[in-house]
């Protein structure tokens, strides 16, 4: 049986990790632009130390990246040679509007995208767009407190009537807000939260949270006006929590620690807030503001579709003496069965098929893996070629483990794009060193290096498994 005929095989970027051109043709300054590598990221990311602006002390990879925005047909063409089904990348928002609030868009940016949907079918690419990969302009941060305010909503609105518009017959399928969960755990990176001393951190994430699902249910809305062709999907940064051991107290604490998660995609996919959630608020001292429609609005436009990212599975437990994982925003205590990259992040493909199979039995809705994949450094040869089998049996185990779910399990799957297809930016770390492509670019940590895209071995390997729709692993 395996993959549908029409499995959509293909790589994921987001445009603050790889396009650069963070100054030209009129595009503002996001909250993306500002995050530094080095030590004051993760304080950054997480809404606790301010940075409105760049300085002179820290370096921001954002600002140039691999500079995609000047190389997107070259890299659009490599993608193509791996015979690419899809590619899923994201806009940025501040190309379009650059201050956010603005009634007219800027003209360069609507015209750069364009130009590379146009690329991506000239190349029989199906482009798959994120409409917010974290970005938010700083013009909304600085004068709105972002998404705390209530007229975010209608800034999006804006944004989304301008793409749909703009790109009908370009574009099929949209996801609304990338990784929408991350709004617990790196508020700023994630949605531009900053917070001012004594504030009630979960009442803004969580009143936050209720303005961007409400302005998800609005794209779903008005894209489906706009065009009945397209298909808008919600995305998760998913992983089951497992217990750490069968304590009926780490089972519990597991099952507490997934429903943070699930939340998000529950009023997105079924269109209410949970009962389990609403006694979490109340518990919490959180009093979500609603105004009159928004439970019908939610209830009425769910999503098309349930889309992803996978790295690895974690776990939960209530013993406060097990070591943690380390480096990764989602750390967890750590699983004795499983190995760990060289960033800590723990390798379970059988996890792919239980979360694919927690994900289909929650929602009953079409799934696709939008971000999977293995971040690790590459060493390249003098003519930038990476023996990077590492990459290719991390990537065929997760195959596998999906090719499971959809043949012996009957899951819905749609389709698989890699994370970082190309070499670019860490959203966790801003490093360049932790590389995940197909693609090596040559480009270090402290942004030097040519630029230049070399194949590493699993170019061709990929490209062997799309011409087999999967079947050909080795």
């Amino acid at each position: 049986m395996g993959f549908r005929e029409d499995f959509l095989w293909g790589g994921a970027t987001a445009a603050n990790q790889c396009e650069g051109g963070y100054d030209e043709d009129g595009r503002g300054l996001a909250n993306v632009d500002v995050v530094p590598i080095g030590k004051d990221r993760l304080p950054i990311i997480s809404g606790k130390m301010k940075m409105f602006d760049f300085d002179e002390e820290h370096f921001y990879p954002a600002k140039k990246a691999i500079d995609m925005y000047h190389h997107y047909k070259e890299d659009i063409a490599l993608f193509a040679q791996m015979g690419f089904k899809t590619y899923r990348l994201s806009i940025a928002w501040t190309r379009i509007f650059p201050n956010g609030d603005e009634k007219e868009p800027n003209e360069a940016g609507l015209k750069f995208y364009e130009d590379v949907f146009k690329e991506c079918k000239k190349n029989h690419i199906e482009p798959l767009v994120t409409i917010t990969h974290f970005d938010c302009p700083m013009h909304l941060i600085k004068e709105y407190g972002s998404w705390r305010d209530r007229r975010l909503v209608g800034f999006y609105e804006n944004l989304c009537r301008t793409i749909f518009t703009r790109y009908k017959g370009l574009v099929k399928y949209w996801l609304t807000f990338n990784e929408i969960n991350m709004i617990l755990h790196a508020p700023f990176m994630g949605a531009g939260l900053y917070f001012e001393e004594g504030e009630n951190e979960d009442q803004v994430k969580y009143q936050a949270a209720h303005h961007e699902l409400i302005a998800s249910a609005m794209a779903t809305k008005i894209a489906h006006e706009i065009d009945p062709e397209n298909q808008v999907g919600c995305m998760l940064a998913a992983g089951n929590y497992y217990p750490y051991s069968c304590n009926p107290e780490d089972v519990w604490k597991g099952l507490q620690i997934d429903r943070e998660s699930y939340f998000f995609v529950d009023v997105q996919s079924r269109g209410e807030y949970p009962a389990y959630a609403l006694k979490d608020l109340e518990r919490k001292g959180v009093q979500i503001e609603m105004a009159d429609g928004d439970q019908e609005l939610l209830k009425k436009y769910t999503v098309d579709f349930i889309s992803f990212s996978y790295y690895s599975s974690r776990v939960a437990s209530t013993d406060p003496a097990h070591n943690v994982t380390e480096g990764n925003i989602f750390a967890s205590t750590k699983n004795p069965y499983l190995e760990s990259s060289e960033w800590g992040w723990q390798i379970d493909p059988l996890g792919l098929r239980i979360t694919l199979n927690t994900l289909y039995d929650r929602y009953q809705k079409p799934l696709f893996i939008v971000e999977n994949g293995l971040g690790a450094v590459d060493v390249p040869d003098k003519n930038g070629y990476v023996e990077d089998d590492y990459r290719i049996n991390y990537l065929r185990e997760h195959i596998e483990a999906m090719r499971a779910a959809v043949e012996e399990d009957g899951v819905e799957l749609l389709g698989y794009t890699t994370w970082g297809c190309i070499d670019l930016v860490s959203a966790g770390s801003g490093e360049m060193k932790k590389r995940y492509g197909f693609i090596y670019v040559d480009r270090d940590n402290e942004g030097n290096g040519t630029l230049k895209r070399s194949k590493k071995k699993s170019f061709d390997w990929y490209k062997k498994v799309i011409a087999t729709n999967g079947t050909d692993l080795a």
